[in-house]
């Protein structure tokens, strides 16, 4: 982090927000725009909407207040040659109106650079406040002595063009910050509530409580989230994952709240509200992403920091060179006031929270949440990206699609012993054997004393024999050899890429089973996308090295893990790690916690436990491996763009500065504070348009000959 606070982080936004209610309510005599709570308006950009109205209003106000000054300026009227009519007291209207123009639209700044001062860190607020008090102080003298010459038309313009320049750049960081607003409005206001008499009553969605049965019309948001009870619909989830087909839902399907319902009728039972909503924790998500450290953030508050010591030099500088070279009179102050004015760090301090803001929003809207800022910067950067390959790179349901016995032994008994054992379990595995036998009309005999040995299987009694269920992992751990005619079958299912499961009575293997476990269509996109990115591809199982191969070689990826038990995982993302290797883990499981913590960067699924979702830097919504190419393109382009800015923002001043000083009055050239002032403003301008390019990155994933194009990317908004 910068040793700068937040009164010069942010460029103007930061400061105005740590003062806001400060200069509004004292200097306007009204409530600030904001909620005093700030809870959600400030994190929502409601308080950027209330910085937004306060100089637009304060604009307008001075720019017609400006107007006769303007007018009443002898400067001016002899430039333009036009001339006004003078009448008693008219000699007292440039000075009178530049007074109201400064109390109104310039005591603002000098507010909002009292935390600047108060915290001894001197920024953009500081620079604006010396340049406008400087301007109005020595035209005041001019008053007094008549002998100087005044410049109030400068000075209203000056502030004029500063209030301008900050209404634009409010406005730019509100539409940039509106991902957590546009979130929020997704939550309908009212459900309808089925009471135990069947009948429907319209109630506020905070009314809701877990167990509450709502009907859920066609065409009406979800208004928190549940379990389908009744009913069938497709339902429209892309405002929460960024996937635009609409997802079929049945009864016992879940739906998540804020999702629009299509055509059908559902009745929904509440097992969430509030807080603990998804799309809560979406928007927490959000905020956190953007609210986090950055450290390219960090160079431009010490850029920040610096410019304001380099500014006043440049003024001191300036205001002896013109005073030895001519005299001191208006011209010099003129001089130094322009350079106090161009120096502004206004487009250094927008150059990376407005990237941060574009980058949030178009990244949840594209199914991406990122909790770690530096995270993201990082995902630019990488060299390897560990897959945990069941249920990411593979689809993660197993299929029984071959078998072998021992001689002997009866194929339908194995099947009822693997059933049987494997009853209590939840594994995908024990749910493909369990499938089996049912669809051979297989009853499985009961087991006694059930036992999951982690990262081997299970075991457990039937009929009076101890019978295991396991992978490689399991014969190792019960030091037994398979037999040639079940190594045999082993081999041949490796080969192609089944996993091989085996049953093991009283210490002896009596079967094995061969599983299937479909690569998933969009995982041979994702390893090619990935190469043309430079990044290795490595994939981590528990499966044998039979099987992990297999499916390697047939997605082209680099680095297999194999047979790797559950607490090594992490160790695995060490060894690249210590190879020099900036290394991603993208994992979706209690199992994978430890390596995604490890790893620089943690990719979770979002359809993953809460364990895994805590201990990921990033979280992608739907279970697609795609999106992580997309997270890699999004970070290149908004490093891209920070950096862009940045070297726009801090180079301009090498040229501005020096102009602004009067180097180029040689040959005619002078700037007055107004034209600095358009300038600085413009400046902000391009870094602001500079950044809003970055909703047009190309998020796409190339797509391969007889594989599925990827669902559509979405733009922030």
């Amino acid at each position: 982090m910068s040793d700068q606070p937040d009164p010069d982080r942010g460029g103007s936004h930061d400061h105005e927000e740590a003062d806001h209610g400060e200069h509004d309510d004292h200097a306007d005599g009204a409530p600030s725009d904001h909620d005093p709570s700030g809870d959600h308006e400030e994190h929502g950009g409601g308080m950027h909407a209330g910085h937004e109205a306060m100089f637009r209003r304060r604009f307008f106000v001075s720019m017609i207040l400006s107007i006769p000054v303007l007018l009443y300026s002898e400067a001016l009227q002899g430039w333009l040659g036009f001339s006004v009519p003078a009448f008693p007291g008219s000699e007292w209207i440039n000075p009178v109106f530049a007074v109201i123009v400064f109390a109104y639209g310039g005591v603002p700044f000098l507010r909002m650079a009292a935390p600047e001062l108060r915290d001894r860190t001197p920024g953009m607020m500081t620079l604006i406040s010396m340049a406008i008090s400087v301007a109005f102080v020595y035209s005041l003298a001019s008053v007094v002595v008549p002998t100087a010459s005044a410049f109030f038309w400068e000075l209203v313009t000056l502030i004029d063009v500063m209030l301008l320049g900050h209404w634009i750049e409010m406005r730019s960081v509100r539409r940039a910050s509106s991902a957590l607003d546009e979130l929020a409005k997704l939550m309908p206001d009212t459900a309808e509530r089925i009471g135990e008499d069947g009948e429907t009553e319209e109630v506020p969605v905070s009314d809701l409580g877990e167990g509450d049965l709502v009907l859920v019309r066609p065409g009406a948001s979800v208004p928190a989230d549940g379990v389908v009870e009744a009913g069938d619909s497709d339902v429209n989830e892309s405002m929460i994952t960024g996937e635009s087909k609409p997802v079929s839902k049945d009864p016992g399907d879940e739906v998540i709240g804020g999702t629009v319902n299509g055509d059908g009728s559902l009745r929904v039972r509440i097992d969430a509200t509030g807080d603990e909503t998804t799309l809560a924790g979406i928007m927490r998500l959000v905020e956190e992403a953007q609210s986090s450290e950055s450290r390219t953030q960090a160079l431009a508050d010490r850029a920040a920091g610096w410019l304001f010591y380099v500014a006043v030099g440049a003024a001191l500088v300036t205001a002896v060179a013109w005073t030895v070279a001519t005299t001191f009179d208006a011209g010099v102050v003129e001089r130094v006031v322009t350079v106090l004015v161009i120096a502004c760090p206004h487009a250094l301090g927008l150059a990376i929270p407005l990237v941060v803001a574009i980058n949030t929003s178009l990244a949840a809207r594209n199914g991406m949440l990122v909790r770690d800022r530096i995270a993201m910067e990082q995902a630019r950067d990488l060299d390897a990206i560990i897959f945990d390959k069941t249920g990411t790179l593979t689809e993660g349901e197993h299929g029984v699609v071959g078998q072998a016995t021992v001689a002997g032994f009866d194929e339908d008994e194995a099947l009822a012993l693997a059933a049987a054992v494997e009853g209590d379990s939840e594994h995908m595995i024990a749910r493909a054997v369990r499938e089996a036998a049912d669809e051979r009309g297989i009853d499985a005999p009961d087991a006694r004393g059930f036992e999951a040995m982690k990262g081997r299987g299970v075991r457990a009694t039937v009929e009076g024999h101890e019978v295991h269920v396991g992978g490689p992992n399991l014969l190792a751990h019960l030091d037994t050899e398979l037999p040639d005619d079940l190594a045999a079958f082993a081999d041949e299912a490796g080969e192609n890429a089944q996993t091989v499961v085996y049953l093991v009575r009283d210490g002896d293997p009596v079967a094995a089973f061969a599983m299937a476990d479909v690569i998933r269509e969009e995982s041979y996109r994702v390893v090619d996308a990935l190469h043309d990115l430079g990044v290795e591809v490595a994939m981590l199982t528990g499966d044998s090295r039979d099987v992990a191969t297999a499916v390697a070689e047939e997605l082209g990826i680099d680095t297999v893990f194999a047979e790797v038990l559950p607490e090594d995982k992490d160790t695995k993302v060490q060894e690249l790690q210590d190879q020099g290797k900036l290394v991603a883990m993208v994992g979706d499981g209690v199992n994978d916690a430890p390596a995604l913590t490890r790893a620089d960067v943690g990719i979770a699924i979002g359809s993953g436990t809460d364990v895994a979702v805590q201990s990921a830097d990033v979280i992608l919504v739907q279970n697609n491996p795609m999106d992580v190419v997309r997270l890699v393109k999004l970070s290149k382009a908004s490093y891209r763009k920070m950096q862009e800015n940045i070297v726009w923002a801090a180079g301009y001043n090498v040229f501005a500065i020096p102009a602004a000083a009067g180097v180029l009055a040689p040959v005619g050239i002078l700037l007055s504070p107004a034209v600095g002032a358009l300038f600085m403003s413009l400046s902000t301008v391009i870094v602001a348009i500079n950044a809003q390019l970055l909703r047009r990155v190309d998020l796409s994933v190339p797509s391969l000959p007889s594989v599925s194009s990827p669902g559509d990317t979405r733009p922030a908004d």
